[in-house]
């Protein structure tokens, strides 16, 4: 749509006709060969972070842990990140769209990361939480563990003919009735494909229903300013119950570790 109005604009004497959203909706539903980057692309993203992950973290940049992050993704056959990596440390982790900065990673830190590989052109994403260097303590269980149960129920909640709205009520009321309904994201999730953001928008506005073979991310978060915030990010395939329900791409453990 863009293009189209830049197109008319630029020769306004062409007859240009509009077509809507059309080729974004035949988009949504992938094939297996486009499933199969995305499955490669994840691999490549699980690898670059559990790498990292062994690596020493205290003392380090954010900056400098997201300049890593991507390279490592390039280093394992991505094409390149598939978006800016977000590493957010501490009171950043309470900022929704955080981008790194020269903060240092800190014992006691929530650390927040989101990165994802584009593959063959085709983007995916995963978001994880840990604490860094010492034991979690008891506030950062309690938050960490209500928003892995509002991941899972909007992963549980993945199966064709299931309407986008529900998905994204079945993660948001899990936190909206512990009293966080103000700290929660516009969106629980989003399909993914040759763009990182494309249809189906798991909103709770969202209009139509997941058919098999659509890829989305499920990426419910708690975001406290000031004190820090979890986030847990995975890409997902919309699979019948016959194939054995949503074919989970990112499998980075959804454990609390401490680092």
């Amino acid at each position: 749509m863009t293009r189209h109005h830049a197109i008319r604009d630029a020769a306004p004497r062409l007859r240009l006709a509009g077509i809507g959203c059309a080729v974004e909706q035949l988009r949504i539903v992938k094939d297996e060969e486009e499933i199969s980057c995305l499955r490669i692309g994840a691999e490549i993203t699980d690898q670059a972070l559990g790498e990292l992950l062994e690596s020493i973290l205290v003392g380090r940049t954010e900056r400098h842990l997201a300049l890593e992050l991507e390279r490592r993704l390039v280093d394992h056959g991505a094409d390149g990140p598939a978006f800016p990596t977000s590493v957010a440390t501490g009171p950043n982790a309470g900022r929704p769209g955080h981008r790194p900065t020269d903060r240092r990673v800190e014992e006691g830190d929530f650390l927040s990361v989101c990165l994802g590989a584009t593959y063959r052109g085709y983007r995916c994403e995963i978001g994880r939480t840990f604490v860094i260097g010492t034991a979690p303590a008891d506030w950062q269980i309690e938050l960490y563990d209500l928003v892995f149960s509002a991941q899972r129920a909007g992963r549980e909640s993945l199966v064709p003919g299931a309407a986008c709205r529900d998905v994204d009520r079945a993660a948001r009321q899990v936190l909206d009735s512990a009293g966080y309904a103000e700290a929660l994201p516009v969106l629980t999730g989003h399909g993914v494909g040759l763009e990182i953001d494309e249809d189906p928008q798991l909103t709770p506005a969202a209009m139509g229903k997941l058919d098999a073979c659509v890829p989305v991310t499920v990426e419910p978060g708690v975001h406290l300013p000031g004190r820090g915030g979890v986030r847990i990010d995975d890409t997902l395939v919309v699979r019948p119950e016959a194939d054995g329900g949503p074919e989970l791409l990112t499998i980075t453990t959804k454990e609390l570790l401490a680092l």
